[in-house]
């Protein structure tokens, strides 16, 4: 049993969020772990339908949010919570740490930019993602593919936006695996803890 909390705070920033989505009943906002910095956890927000709940994966209710933390996270989230900072941003407060098994990455040397698969999906990054995404100050980099996986950076105005892991899984991920249908995942490498911005600041009104 995990004692992941959410903040009243929060669940308001995210509900908002929520409203622009439309079908808002049907959403619930999933919180993994996407990866770290080997010395920190990084996380994936985003909405996704509530009928992709695994019976394994940890649901709990805020109010009127749904929150779903997947298994493989749920240990790795226990004690956390999500709030609001003093300056509007929404992050995660994580009293848990990588283990040493967990900072392990596949090996993204110059081989992972060169296969067929990689040029690919840098060739839809670019042509595609980009200029859409350049609006808002931000740009995704292909990091490397390996084993069928894209591993994507996120920089710019996404590095540190609480809703790039929804850009990236609903937008780019999309993008690169309608393009490259080959491409069985799309990993966010982004530290977005190290944004100006970590993880969501509301718009000002």
């Amino acid at each position: 049993m995990s004692d992941f909390r959410v903040t009243d705070a929060a669940v308001g920033v995210v509900l908002e969020a929520l409203a622009d989505e439309g079908s808002s009943e049907t959403l619930a906002l999933w919180v993994e772990v996407a990866g770290n910095d080997g010395t920190s956890f990084m996380y994936d927000v985003y909405f996704q339908e509530l009928t992709q709940v695994d019976p394994q994966d940890l649901q709990l209710r805020f109010g009127e949010l749904n929150v779903v933390i997947p298994q493989d996270s749920i240990s790795r989230l226990a004690g956390a919570t999500m709030e609001v900072g003093s300056d509007g941003e929404l992050a995660i407060t994580n009293p848990n740490t990588p283990t040493p098994e967990a900072t392990d990455l596949p090996d993204l040397g110059p081989d992972a930019l060169a296969n067929d698969l990689a040029l690919r999906v840098n060739a839809i990054l670019e042509e595609q993602v980009n200029p859409a995404i350049a609006a808002h100050g931000g740009y995704a980099e292909l990091v490397g593919v390996v084993e069928e996986r894209a591993y994507v950076l996120m920089g710019g105005g996404c590095q540190g936006c609480g809703l790039a892991a929804m850009t990236l899984s609903q937008g780019i991920a999309t993008a690169i695996q309608d393009a490259v249908p080959e491409i069985i995942d799309v990993v966010d490498v982004t530290n977005h803890a190290a944004g100006n911005n970590p993880y969501y600041q509301p718009a000002k009104k």
